[in-house]
């Protein structure tokens, strides 16, 4: 197993857990964090509980880190950004559901990080947002995610008001799934990401890799696709075990 210096990684019960582990920096992203990111997300293929240790869940990129970068060029830039945007196309990638267990504060990138995530849980004292418009900054990479999260208004209202907004708004808007008491919070979220471990593996990530790729297709593209996986599904030993399973209680 990997050696990480700035998150941690552990497997048990079925779900892999990757924890930001910077709580000094409210788990600020630099390019080490978002390397072993990818790498953690690369190496398993279980269910990902995806959280932050201390306060805050991620306050976003590592400003004192992006210092340096002032007198870079257009080509440098673009390689730092893109590490972001690979981390995002690995979540959406990866096989199996990856949850957000979102406590504190999900700012910037942070919020990003989240929003990459396939579902969304929040202490109901957690905060969203993204204020990069405040400095003068952009969440470019994370709108090609926001747009297909919540509408459209609400996307530029978010990314254009720079507001930080609670859990239940964020809620409200379609942002997040669920919304839990800041008391039983690990307790819910280990709830649901047991349940949602032990689902049909074949079936979620099937289910999983059609939805996300339905994006670019057009109505009857979409479903031929279906199609496809319709058939695939039916030849999956969880597809027969649950079939036989069903016909025995009938």
């Amino acid at each position: 197993m990997a050696s990480y210096q700035k998150i941690l990684y552990q497997v048990d019960g079925g779900v892999a857990r990757i924890t930001l582990n910077r709580p000094e920096k409210r788990n600020a992203l630099d390019a080490e964090v978002v390397a072993e990111l990818k790498h953690a997300i690369a190496s398993c293929d279980q269910l990902i509980l995806l959280s932050g240790t201390g306060a805050d869940f991620c306050s976003g990129a590592d400003l004192s880190g992006l210092q340096g970068m002032f007198e870079a060029g257009v080509l440098d830039h673009m390689s730092s950004a893109r590490g972001m945007a690979e981390l995002f196309l690995a979540m959406r990638r990866h096989p199996r559901p990856i949850i957000a267990a979102v406590r504190g504060r999900a700012l910037a990138g942070g919020c990003g990080l989240a929003t990459a995530a396939d579902i969304i849980l929040a202490a109901e004292s957690a905060k969203f947002g993204y204020p990069e418009v405040n400095i003068g900054f952009v969440p470019a990479m994370v709108m090609a995610i926001l747009r297909r999260s919540v509408s459209e208004k609400r996307a530029f209202e978010l990314i254009a008001g720079g507001e930080i907004i609670p859990a239940q708004t964020a809620l409200e808007m379609g942002m997040i799934n669920r919304v839990f008491a800041d008391e039983t919070f690990d307790i819910e979220v280990e709830a649901y990401a047991s349940k949602l471990a032990q689902k049909s593996a074949s079936a979620v990530s099937l289910s999983k890799h059609l939805l996300y790729h339905m994006d670019s297709m057009g109505f009857e593209a979409a479903l031929e696709a279906g199609v496809e996986v319709n058939a695939i599904a039916r030849m999956t030993e969880d597809y027969r075990h649950g079939i036989e399973k069903f016909l025995k209680r009938s």
